[in-house]
């Protein structure tokens, strides 16, 4: 089985997730800043392109007897 190169969506997740708390701590010099957020930038478009392939393949599966149903998808949490 080959693996993808591209690393995982919750990797992504969480390294865009550090970039936004270095930069919200104001610590960084307007470069790194700009490259911070040039990275954040990719690694969202990274998420967002596995989110929908993820809700492609959730659809794929959905579909009975031919005929797609569509449900929102519900993971039990509250918030």
């Amino acid at each position: 089985m080959t693996k993808d190169k591209s690393p995982s969506f919750e990797s992504s997740l969480a390294e865009l997730e550090s970039l936004v708390e270095a930069m919200e701590a104001g610590d960084m010099s307007l470069e790194d800043s700009l490259a911070a957020f040039e990275k954040g930038v990719k690694l969202t478009r990274q998420c967002q392109q596995q989110l929908s392939a993820a809700e492609q393949k959730v659809e794929l599966l959905m579909e009975q007897q031919g005929e797609l149903i569509s449900q929102p998808f519900e993971d039990g949490s509250e918030g």
